[in-house]
């Protein structure tokens, strides 16, 4: 026994899906440069390993190439590897480590770029990345990969307690923002950077 006929026009649904498909939400985001450089160097290593397989004369260039792609990748590693990461859920936060690759100075001047453009919690996130730079710099928190923005408060909490209260409420503004999704606008950004203001205006 057949299915009844459509009581729709094939071509009009088709219609309607291509057009909900060309819609920019179902559009694949293109890679980031990391990404592409990385794919790159995967396509040569493997273009290395089919010429060492195939041996003859080109052997000794080929492993010179594979050496050569394999620096490369490790450069990438360490240049890209604190790249700055995606809003986490709470409970990833503790993996989150600041980027101190950058001065404080570029990282304010990413800020107003980023708020600019509407993002206000990423430009709120570069703040507090500038006033890590800063207590950094100063010697007030210790400057080493991997460390999470709980545990510069409790850097600041020995090298000057009376800024660390400040630099909590600092950190709770850019967490809600970033980790919590709370509202972020111009008052968000100009009461963060009230409190970095206060915070290095505490000696050490």
């Amino acid at each position: 026994m057949g299915l009844p006929p459509s009581e729709r026009d094939p071509a009009r649904v088709r219609e309607l899906a291509d057009r909900i498909l060309a819609e920019g939400r179902y559009h694949r985001p293109p890679k980031s440069i990391p990404e592409r450089i990385m794919s790159w160097v995967g396509e040569q290593i493997a273009k290395v390993f089919n010429a060492l397989v195939g041996g003859g004369g080109g052997n000794v260039l080929a492993w010179v190439i594979l050496v050569a792609a394999v620096g490369g990748v490790i450069y990438l590693l360490v240049r890209y590897g604190r790249v700055s990461l995606p809003a986490l859920a709470p409970q990833d936060e503790a993996q989150v480590m600041v980027e101190l690759t950058r001065s404080a100075g570029e990282w304010r001047r990413e800020a107003e770029r980023l708020e600019g453009l509407g993002r206000w919690a990423e430009g709120l996130r570069a703040r507090h990345r500038a006033l890590v730079a800063d207590l950094v710099r100063r010697g007030a928190i210790s400057d080493q990969a991997g460390r999470t923005a709980g545990e510069y408060v409790g850097d600041l909490r020995r090298t000057q307690p009376e800024a660390a209260p400040v630099l909590a409420a600092a950190t709770e503004l850019f967490e809600a923002a970033w980790y919590g999704g709370a509202h972020t606008g111009a008052a968000e950004a100009a009461r963060f950077d009230a409190l970095a203001t206060e915070v290095l205006a505490v000696r050490v």
